[in-house]
Order: C-alpha cells, then sequence, then structure tokens
C-alpha cells in the first residue's frame, strides 16, 4: 500500500459515497439507480474506444462481476429503501472486508502479513464502530439489517472477482469501461419495461444529479480497479470502505442525523488501521 494508492482509494472512498448519497437522496430508487446505472453504460461505451480491449482470460471475471453487481444493485436498493442511510450503508459496506480478506487468501493465494492483518483489522473495528453506532437508540429493523448484510456478501464477491479480473485483463480502464457498459443494463431495460411510456416524464427532473452519481460511480471504481492491480484486495478492501465515514459525514451534513462521538473515535481507529496498513506496505 504505497501513498499513491492509498490516496487512489480514499480519493475512490469519497466519491463512492457520494453517488450512494445521491442514490439515497433520489425517493423512487428505481429511479435513482436507473439514471446511475444508465450513466455508467454510457460512460462505458465513451471509454471503451480509448482503452485496450481486455484480454480474453479476464472476460469470464467481467462477465461474472456484471451478474454479482446486478444482484447487489437490487439489494443496495432495498436497504435504501428500507431503512436509514447512515444505518444501512455502514452496515452494507462494513461487513465486506473481512470476507474479502478470507475470500482472497483462498483464491487469489493472497494471506496479510502481521503488520497488514492488524491494519485491516483495527480498520475494520472502525468501521463496525460506526455501522453499530447507527443502530443506537432504535429498535432493530431486521429487514433492513438482512439486506444490508446480504449487499456485503455481494460486495465481498465482486470485490475479489474483479481483483483477479482487472489483474488478468492487461487494461484496467478497458476493464472499467466494458464493465459499466455490460452491468448496467439491466436496471434501464427493466425500469423501461416496468414503467412503459413514462420512463422520460419519470426520469426527467433528476437526470442531472443522477448522471453525477453515474460519473461518481464509474470514477470511484475505477479508481478501485487500477489499485487492485498494485496492491493485495485485503487492503485495498478496508480502505475502500472509509466512504463510510463520508457516508456518516454526508448524513449528518444533508440527512440531519447525528455524527457523534462514537464515529470520531472510530474515524480514529480507521487512521490508526491505514497507518499499519502503510506501514506494511
Amino acid at each position: 500500500m504505497t501513498p499513491v494508492v492509498t490516496a487512489a482509494v480514499l480519493l475512490a472512498a469519497v466519491t463512492h459515497a457520494g453517488w450512494n448519497a445521491i442514490a439515497h437522496r433520489i425517493t423512487d430508487k428505481l429511479v435513482g439507480f436507473t439514471l446511475i446505472a444508465g450513466g455508467g453504460v454510457l460512460i462505458g461505451l465513451a471509454l471503451a474506444p480509448f482503452a485496450a480491449t481486455p484480454a480474453a482470460r479476464a472476460w469470464p471475471y467481467l462477465l461474472s462481476s456484471a451478474a454479482i453487481h446486478v444482484v447487489y444493485y437490487a439489494l443496495l436498493m432495498t436497504s435504501f429503501r428500507l431503512g436509514d442511510f447512515g444505518q444501512v450503508y455502514p452496515i452494507a459496506r462494513g461487513s465486506a472486508p473481512l470476507v474479502v480478506t478470507a475470500l482472497a487468501a483462498v483464491f487469489a493465494h493472497e494471506v496479510p502479513d502481521g503488520w497488514a492483518a492488524t491494519g485491516i483489522a483495527v480498520s475494520c473495528a472502525g468501521l463496525t464502530g460506526v455501522a453499530l453506532w447507527g443502530l443506537r437508540g432504535h429498535r432493530p429493523h431486521w429487514a433492513a439489517i438482512g439486506a444490508a448484510l446480504a449487499t456485503g456478501l455481494t460486495i465481498a464477491a465482486y470485490t475479489v472477482v474483479d481483483g483477479l479480473g482487472v489483474r488478468a485483463s492487461g487494461s484496467p480502464l478497458g476493464y472499467v469501461a466494458w464493465l459499466m457498459a455490460i452491468q448496467g443494463v439491466v436496471i434501464p431495460v427493466y425500469a423501461a419495461w416496468r414503467w412503459r411510456g413514462r420512463t422520460t416524464a419519470l426520469l426527467r427532473p433528476f437526470a442531472a444529479v443522477g448522471l453525477l452519481g453515474a460519473a461518481l460511480s464509474v470514477a470511484a471504481y475505477g479508481l478501485v480497479l487500477w489499485a487492485q492491480t498494485k496492491a493485495e484486495l485485503a487492503p485495498i478492501a478496508a480502505l475502500r470502505e472509509s466512504s463510510i465515514l463520508v457516508g456518516a459525514a454526508i448524513g449528518a451534513v444533508f440527512f440531519k442525523e447525528r455524527f457523534g462521538a462514537p464515529r470520531i473515535a472510530a474515524a480514529g481507529l480507521l487512521v490508526v488501521g491505514i497507518g499499519l496498513m502503510l506501514h506494511a506496505g
């Protein structure tokens, strides 16, 4: 985890929290995700001619990831519909890094050394603290929590699949371009079928902010994919989920949700974890 890779992943965390907040802000979740996914298709198709086509051995990973991402979007829409942003977003994102660590050890043969493992554990402790703080003083909404945990499993799955795929592709930009172009088709097609002639009227009021969300989404994942070619998967996954703290700050500023001292403490743990992972690098 060099400083350049760390900076790229932290920037990805900020942009990721931004597009998730936009998706949550649009009341009709299908409208929001149609614009974000459809915008991703347009951006991917625009980028593809300027990037090398991914190598043949990368396509099974790319297509598998596209399928997992469709399930991820469906579960994330459900999570945002059922629960508060400050609750479901930390649970979904915070549950993924430890699963990624296990999957990366099995499938990528990446077993973190002592410093990296400690950094991942400390960072996950901070992320868990943010997630638990989102539950304070409320009766647990088990359906929302279940959807968020299922979302976290899909995050872990596509993180490892894409980590292997982008390394095999020989072209991180080409990989993200084709991934966005393929995975983003399903939701707009479903939405057009469901709305039957009302598509333009429903999308127009949110088109600008939705397309901004699409651009942030592509930028966030493109940075992560590039970082996965430079460092191991588990530390990147843990560092990327610092987006939880950005999401908590967005929730406090724009959705009037409390930030609180426990989240400040969690941020401190995350910083310590990042320092340990950098030491390992």
